[in-house]
């Protein structure tokens, strides 16, 4: 999941296409992989032969437009091409090239004429025919992550360090290649258009290229299901992003509900991950997410911490989701625009405190689940499960109303900051 309030840029960049990479890197670890050992029902243990492939050392944490995020693109593309799913990229082909300047990503006021270096990546696009609707449910998830943290990273040791990214979004990409697999035997009503975005952790550049120039119309699109960090589940706990941008979302997410599941259900339509792009093109959209961890951007989101079993779950509940659409038609899904909450959380400009926020949280105030080394929040000495009340005279019941106090402060100003940690309210000094 991309974080915009730590993103910086390498300055590094391979410019060798990625094309060339897929088809003849002679050491792709992939082309021996025989995908139809798998079940074709959702599987924890096929998820979990999914992540500790993608989410592996080799493949040097899948930054966008290398070599090693290629050998991720193969395994998904062979995945797809042994499960049967159709290409319907560029050219006949899988593939959706786009092209990184990393010119733009670096300099605020450059253009993508400015001059500079270029990487280029690709969206993976596969097709699976419905039973008799025209129209299409988009499924996606993004396969790249962080590298060596040169960018995005909360890593700030000296060493540069592998950032495997099993949960962000080896999960995620786990998810499709199942969902791609279950519905190849059970072909639902509706078309499945499955999307695998790159160049999601530089600012959801895969998906933004997508909607502005897809491969399907994206008239027909009756909906689009986003899979971005799922495999994290605590005590059956899920968050369900985008509800309110569609009547119907929340009625149906209970339905389906057959595995006693703890829905959290959010209405914002926007975020830090590729379901924002699509919901800018008017298009009713979900963020499945089991939450943020004191891993993420971490060299230490890796495959032991994966919760495969409740990873199934949530894949089992998006398919379930997907067949209840099946008897709906385009027009009984009409787009609602959302107050966009998420969104004003995920674009904050001026001061930050550096905390990992726990989206899950529904009591008063904001918990978090972590501290970024060196910033603010933990120089003034916060902790894991502190909940936070009030920024200096300001006090507030969410994660947006500290988003909004947040920004009546300016970088450098000294004031307080008021929590509750074990029960017992305190109020700290904190330098911004």
């Amino acid at each position: 999941m991309f974080n915009k309030q730590f993103v910086y840029f390498p300055l590094f960049l391979i410019a060798l296409s990625s094309i060339t990479w897929l088809q003849c890197n002679p050491n792709d670890s992939t082309r021996n992989t025989d995908f139809n050992v798998f079940s074709p029902e959702i599987s924890a243990s096929d998820i979990h032969s999914h992540i500790e492939f993608l989410a592996s050392d080799s493949l040097h944490g899948r930054e966008s437009g290398t070599k090693f995020e290629a050998i991720a693109a193969n395994y998904i593309i062979r995945a797809f091409e042994q499960y049967g799913v159709e290409a319907k990229g560029d050219d006949g082909t899988f593939l959706q090239a786009f092209t990184i300047n990393v010119a733009r990503l670096t300099n605020p006021h450059a253009s993508d004429d400015t001059d500079g270096e270029r990487r280029v990546a690709n969206n993976i696009v596969g097709w699976i025919p419905g039973r008799s609707n025209t129209d299409y449910i988009i499924i996606g998830a993004h396969y790249d992550h962080l590298g060596y943290g040169s960018f995005g990273s909360l890593y700030r040791g000296s060493t540069p360090r592998i950032h495997n990214g099993a949960d962000d979004n080896a999960s995620g990409i786990a998810g499709l290649l199942e969902l791609a697999h279950y519905f190849s035997k059970n072909p639902p009503e509706d078309n499945l258009l499955l999307l695998a975005f790159s160049g999601e952790e530089m600012g959801l550049l895969g998906s933004a290229h997508y909607v502005k120039e897809p491969t399907i119309d994206l008239a027909k699109a009756k909906a689009m299901i986003n899979l971005d960090m799922i495999g994290r589940m605590n005590d059956k706990n899920l968050l369900i992003f985008g509800v309110g941008t569609t009547p119907k979302w929340s009625k149906l997410a209970k339905a389906v509900n057959k595995d006693s599941l703890n829905l959290n259900l959010l209405e914002d339509g926007t975020g830090a991950s590729d379901h924002t792009s699509f919901y800018y093109k008017k298009i009713p959209v979900l963020h499945y997410f089991t939450g943020t961890h004191s891993d993420y951007h971490r060299p230490s989101d890796d495959l032991e911490y994966i919760e495969e079993e409740g990873l199934e779950l949530v894949v089992a509940h998006v398919a379930k989701m997907v067949d209840a659409l099946g008897p709906l038609s385009k027009e009984e899904l009409p787009f609602v625009e959302t107050p966009g909450k998420e969104r004003q959380s995920m674009t904050l400009d001026g001061p930050t405190l550096g905390v990992l926020p726990d989206y899950g949280f529904e009591g008063v105030g904001m918990r978090i689940i972590g501290t970024n080394p060196g910033q603010p929040a933990q120089n003034a000495g916060l902790q894991s499960g502190d909940i936070i009340l009030a920024l200096g005279q300001t006090p507030f019941k969410d994660i947006y109303g500290y988003m909004g106090a947040l920004k009546t402060l300016v970088i450098g100003q000294k004031t307080t900051i008021t929590i509750i940690r074990d029960g017992t309210k305190q109020t700290l000094d904190l330098q911004l």
